[in-house]
């Protein structure tokens, strides 16, 4: 017997924007703070969607809003860094995703890494990427950029996000 259609299958593009977001709410993902290096100073958001590209050449993407206020920055940057939060590390995650804060100002501790890139001290790993491309997608632009340096050899288990809020990962 064939199911009975769900209306909700069918309404506006604002039910599917729901969907969409209920079920990424289902996705946990790792956390990590995208930065680069402006003509007014160190620019730098938390970030969800990073991924691994490719291995050869080595390739990672993540996305961004373009009404952010770091896309200004971004989107001529030449360099970012990349830094994968630890689970000791919520605070720095939660001040890097509100609007307004200080995100560099104490208690951030960071320096100038490789190419300028502003660097997060206290991370699990960070890289340093070339960037590559800057796709757009809906109200996003998706970056793919190549790493060309980093170091992963920082203390900690990882930062997650999942059911809006961030978490740690359970034994």
């Amino acid at each position: 017997m064939p199911a009975t259609p769900d209306p909700a299958a069918s309404s506006p593009r604002a039910a599917a924007t729901d969907l969409f977001r209920a079920v990424f709410r289902q996705h946990a993902a790792g956390v990590a703070v995208i930065t680069a290096r402006g003509d007014s100073g160190p620019v730098g958001f938390t970030a969800t969607s990073l991924a691994s590209v490719s291995a050869e050449p080595p390739l990672l993407s993540f996305n961004t809003r373009t009404a952010s206020s770091s896309w200004a920055v971004l989107s001529g940057a030449a360099h970012i860094g990349v830094h994968i939060l630890g689970e000791h590390q919520q605070e720095m995650a939660a001040t890097f995703a509100r609007s307004g804060a200080d995100r560099f100002g104490p208690p951030t501790v960071w320096r100038d890494g490789p190419e300028g890139v502003p660097v997060l001290d206290g991370v699990p790993a960070w890289l340093v990427c070339r960037v590559h491309a800057r796709v757009p997608a809906g109200d996003h632009r998706l970056v793919i950029a190549e790493v060309v340096g980093g170091d992963p050899a920082g203390a900690g288990r990882p930062l997650l996000y999942h059911q809006g809020r961030f978490t740690a990962l359970r034994e």
